[in-house]
């Protein structure tokens, strides 16, 4: 299992979406407050007489959460059907769709606050899943390639 290629960049690929979970997408900081994107929440801390206030939005922010969660799940399914070339290549197919959600989501929500509070930086979790995706497609392109192996092997006996 772990000697055939696509199995490390499925790895890569869980491990960098599990990583990100953690990580923020985007922040800004500024003397009034500090607002911080993250895959489940939007944090925003305010600084006040008797302390921090901080604030947690969820909604909608923790759908980046749940696609990414879901991708990580389906790159970890994925290597363990490895007898099974195109099963794999179907997961590879739906993950591929649901990392253009995360992506997608991720991007929509850091332009939207970009836009809200005129600048900020994109942090590690906004890079990451990006990564996932070209893993995800070079582990999709080499279980090809292997499905096209065995099926041309099976035509000369």
């Amino acid at each position: 299992m772990w000697q055939r290629i696509q199995t490390v960049f499925l790895a890569v690929a869980a491990i960098a979406l599990l990583v990100s979970l953690v990580l923020p997408i985007w922040s800004i900081s500024s003397e009034a407050s500090t607002h911080v994107l993250t895959p489940f929440y939007l944090l925003t801390d305010t600084p006040g007489d008797s302390g921090n206030l901080k604030v947690y939005q969820y909604f909608p922010f923790s759908l980046t959460a749940i696609l990414t969660v879901a991708a990580a799940t389906l790159a970890l399914t994925s290597i363990t059907k490895y007898r099974k070339r195109v099963v794999q290549i179907k997961l590879g197919a739906l993950n591929s769709l649901i990392l253009v959600g995360v992506v997608g989501s991720s991007v929509y929500f850091a332009i939207r606050l970009i836009e809200e509070f005129q600048g900020g930086a994109y942090g590690w979790g906004f890079y990451l899943p990006m990564l996932a995706v070209i893993c995800n497609l070079i582990s999709n392109f080499f279980i090809r390639r292997d499905e096209r192996l065995v099926r041309n092997s099976e035509r000369l006996r």
